[in-house]
């Protein structure tokens, strides 16, 4: 592998997604500055180049003289940070609103043109949903400062480290059954995080081919909430009831796991937010010039039936040795 001479600064490195895209760009031969807020818990990215290729710096979005010295002398952005629930300082409006918009202006005071913004499919200023309206408002953000930043909005985004997956298939380990969430009608476009990394690739490779554009990410089928738990349990063998919970029935579940969510170290498996979120589908719409999909970039997308069995095996009973074909209790 040739080096390149050029440093992509990675915000968001440490992250699900971020520790596929710093492998990517690195395998890619670029020197990769992985921007993170703990860097002394970020080491498994080094060995994801050789020695002194990917370099670990600390930086907050909150903290803008931080930012600054992320960027500095970098060739292109990518900007990862975003959360599915908030917990104290790390809220949706000022990680993913006003910490998006301050990379932005960092990078474009920088002279940095090359950027990439992961947002999310359902961004949308107008939404009920916290979480869609601030990713919608990083956009905004960004593009006020950098015009020619490109914007990937990904599905549910799978791999060995996903939330959601290996949420549901933990769950099952302990609960009699799972909810179905409005009934589990809810259909989504998942994605693998390997997939999404080689879209960023291809964005930074070409800046000028995709400047100024959108991007809805989905992979190759679709999928309803209900199918994708009965996936989830025919894979780690376990046989749960699927329970349909009505909307209005879904906020206090959501209530509840707020507040546990407040404790130290505890996710909450479920919030308000989430379930608004899910009244809408989460699959990639119609097109335009403006509004590309993942078919833009020329990618082999992997798919749910062959990449999640090989880390979720580990739920079974007996975990990823066990030899037992048939669903077990």
């Amino acid at each position: 592998m040739t080096l390149r001479n050029e440093m992509i600064t990675v915000f968001g490195a440490s992250g699900f997604i971020g520790r596929y895209v710093v492998r990517e760009l690195a395998k890619a031969g670029y020197r990769v500055r992985a921007a993170t807020r703990r860097p002394h818990l970020a080491h498994e990215l080094k060995p994801m180049g050789v020695v002194g290729q990917v370099q670990l710096m600390q930086a907050n979005l909150r903290n803008e003289d931080s930012v600054r010295r992320a960027v500095d002398g970098a060739h292109a952005v990518v900007n990862l940070v975003g959360i599915l629930s908030e917990s104290g300082k790390q809220n949706f409006q000022s990680l993913q609103a006003d910490g998006a918009g301050l990379v932005a202006k960092c990078a474009a005071e920088a002279g940095i043109t090359n950027f990439v913004q992961i947002s999310a499919i359902g961004a949308d200023e107008d939404s009920k949903s916290e979480y869609a309206r601030t990713k919608a408002a990083g956009e905004k953000a960004v593009r006020e400062h950098i015009p020619s930043a490109v914007v990937l909005r990904p599905s549910i985004v799978f791999g060995m480290e996903d939330g959601f997956f290996n949420k549901f298939g933990s769950m099952a380990r302990f609960v009699p059954a799972l909810p179905l969430i409005g009934g589990g009608q809810t259909r989504f476009q998942p994605i693998f995080a390997g997939d999404v990394a080689e879209c960023v690739l291809k964005a930074v490779d070409a800046p000028t081919k995709y400047a100024g554009r959108t991007f809805e990410l989905g992979g190759p089928s679709t999928y309803s909430f209900k199918e994708l738990m009965e996936f989830i349990l025919t894979t780690i063998r376990r046989k749960r009831l699927l329970v349909p919970v009505p909307f209005f029935a879904a906020y206090p579940l959501g209530m509840v796991g707020e507040i546990l969510g407040a404790l130290p170290f505890v996710q909450p498996f479920l919030t308000r937010d989430q379930v608004t979120l899910l009244k809408s589908d989460n699959v990639v719409g119609e097109t335009d010039e403006d509004l590309g999909a993942t078919a833009d970039f020329g990618i082999d997308l992997e798919t749910v039936e062959a990449i999640t069995p090989t880390y979720l095996a580990r739920y079974r009973k007996g975990g990823q040795f066990s030899e037992d074909p048939e669903l077990i209790s």
